[in-house]
């Protein structure tokens, strides 16, 4: 079946609000593995933020977790497909850092240190993903991003989950996978 950019974003909501899973890497996984989810695609630009978002909510993070994945969605939907090549920029860090604003409440007018912050990390992980270097590949970026916005989650929000030990289970259907070169391959 095929489904409109706003369709998948209702499934990935959806599920989302009916999580109780705690560990960003399993959720992740589980609504990866679902036909509205494209091994590459614009659907990251609102699924990693959003599993990112709902994870911090499960582990305590106080917020309205609908209505911030609804502000998420407004920014990501803007957000085009293929940012990596043509932008220079991931969608899945970019899904990351826009979770960041709003749950720090900042714009592009904020002077407090979490402009600054958001800023040091999103550049530390685009650094991370031009190291490995492309093609593109949305679940490599998705797994980046995730491990350091947890990374940034638990300096900045006090919540601890360590992503280690990641294996990527989709290599076999990425045409572009790069194998060995990829910190998630499974040989």
């Amino acid at each position: 079946m095929e489904y409109t950019l706003e369709q998948k974003y209702e499934l990935i909501k959806n599920k989302l609000l009916q999580s109780t899973e705690k560990n960003p890497l399993k959720l992740i996984k589980d609504i990866m593995h679902n036909d509205f989810i494209n091994i590459h695609g614009p659907e990251h630009h609102f699924l990693d933020g959003g599993v990112f978002i709902t994870a911090l909510h499960n582990n305590g993070l106080k917020m309205n977790l609908e209505e911030n994945l609804d502000k998420l969605a407004k920014r990501a939907i803007t957000m085009p497909g293929a940012m990596c090549g043509y932008w220079g920029m991931c969608g899945s860090v970019a899904s990351i850092a826009a979770v960041l604003a709003i749950i720090d409440n900042t714009g592009p007018i904020s002077a407090d240190e979490h402009y600054s912050q958001h800023m040091e990390f999103t550049s530390s992980v685009i650094k991370i993903m031009s190291e490995i270097g492309g093609p593109r590949c949305c679940k490599r970026n998705t797994f980046i991003s995730l491990s350091e916005g947890m990374k940034y989650a638990k300096k900045y929000y006090g919540i601890s989950i360590e992503l280690s030990n990641i294996k990527c289970e989709f290599s076999s259907i990425n045409k572009q996978c790069i194998q060995k070169r990829c910190p998630f391959y499974q040989y």
